[in-house]
């Protein structure tokens, strides 16, 4: 079994990272091979060994396959702003291409779970003519979308899961995620995009905004997600 997975979100900050880390743990408590990318972080620190990001070191936790970090994190910038915007800055121009060359040779040691984690919304630009929904199509994997429960986000997923469509790639799954702790009529909500989406709903996650580290929300979240849903 070798199952891949594009995880997009509606907007930055949905909890893309949790929700990936939190299927790769469960996976590997099935006893499966894992493996992860993002291809491109913003936000990093600088160390002895380099640019590291922390949504990245979170993904190669869980990884099974003997992943060194600049596999699983191959583009990384310091700012935590547009990844465009930071190369353009630094006097870079990013390639969906060449994005896709460092992703294949994560996909091509064929963990059963691979994941490869998005940057922001499904639009986020790579330089002036290509988005990361170029690196989707690319890869030609299902999309897995995690969608940031906060008013609003019935637009923003609608139109993500119209974006996906139209780009020719299959929406696996989506997961709601409540990032707002105080949402009103979260569950009409989460109802309207049953009703709207034509894929499964992987899980409906509570907010862990009270848990302050990230491995026990990774823990936590493991719960509340339909794993055997994607492993089919």
């Amino acid at each position: 079994m070798k199952k891949r997975y594009f995880i997009a979100g509606t907007d930055t900050d949905a909890g893309k990272t949790m929700v990936a880390c939190a299927l790769l743990a469960k996976a590997r408590g099935q006893g499966l091979t894992t493996a992860a990318v993002k291809p491109v972080a913003a936000g990093c620190i600088d160390t002895k060994d380099g640019l590291r990001n922390d949504d990245a070191e979170q993904l190669l936790a869980q990884c099974t396959l003997p992943l060194y970090y600049e596999q699983v994190n191959p583009v990384a910038f310091m700012a935590p702003i547009a990844p465009h915007i930071a190369a353009q800055q630094q006097g870079q121009r990013m390639q969906v291409g060449r994005l896709a060359g460092f992703t294949s040779g994560v996909l091509m040691q064929g963990a059963n779970l691979t994941l490869v984690e998005g940057a922001g919304g499904w639009r986020v630009p790579v330089n002036e003519r290509e988005t990361l929904a170029d690196l989707a199509i690319a890869l030609s994997i299902p999309v897995v979308l995690v969608v940031g429960m906060r008013l609003g986000c019935i637009n923003h997923t609608l139109l993500t899961v119209e974006a996906i469509t139209r780009d020719g790639l299959e929406l696996a799954g989506w997961v709601a995620n409540c990032i707002d702790p105080q949402m009103d009529e979260l569950d009409a909500n989460v109802t309207t995009l049953q009703h709207r989406i034509q894929a499964p709903m992987l899980g409906l996650v509570p907010n862990f905004s009270e848990i302050n580290v990230a491995s026990q929300r990774v823990e936590a979240c493991q719960a509340y997600l339909d794993l055997e849903t994607l492993l089919k």
